[in-house]
């Protein structure tokens, strides 16, 4: 396909366009109910990452269970709040006693604390 457009009966048609073509002809083929959605813009998407309430929530998770550094000094913590106190302390004036290498604040307004406290719970 080039430029997600493709041929369809001699006209130029977009991706939604041929899906909702045969979404058409498959519900004239069978007893399906009508009332199945016909574009992307009807399917709901779930906004989590992961399993995780949010983008921020998600990346300070990933850093601190996929880096071995983060991982051994998250453990000595009961709580994710404790855990962002030390983290500051330790690395003074040094980026990751603010936030992940990806750039999401230890302290972002958006950070889920109760998924984060189970989180540092289970390391």
């Amino acid at each position: 396909m080039s430029n997600a457009f493709n041929r369809f009966n001699g006209e130029k048609r977009n991706l939604t366009d041929l899906l909702n073509i045969h979404l058409i002809q498959s519900e004239e083929k069978t007893d399906m109910p009508n009332d199945l959605p016909l574009t992307f813009d009807d399917i709901e998407v779930d906004n989590a990452y992961n399993g995780w309430t949010n983008y921020e929530t998600w990346n300070v998770a990933l850093w601190i269970g996929g880096d071995q550094g983060l991982y051994n000094f998250a453990k000595e913590f009961a709580s994710y709040d404790d855990f962002v106190v030390n983290i500051k302390e330790v690395n003074g004036d040094s980026s990751i006693g603010y936030q992940t290498p990806d750039g999401v604040a230890w302290n972002d307004s958006g950070l889920n604390h109760s998924e984060l406290d189970e989180f540092i719970k289970e390391l």
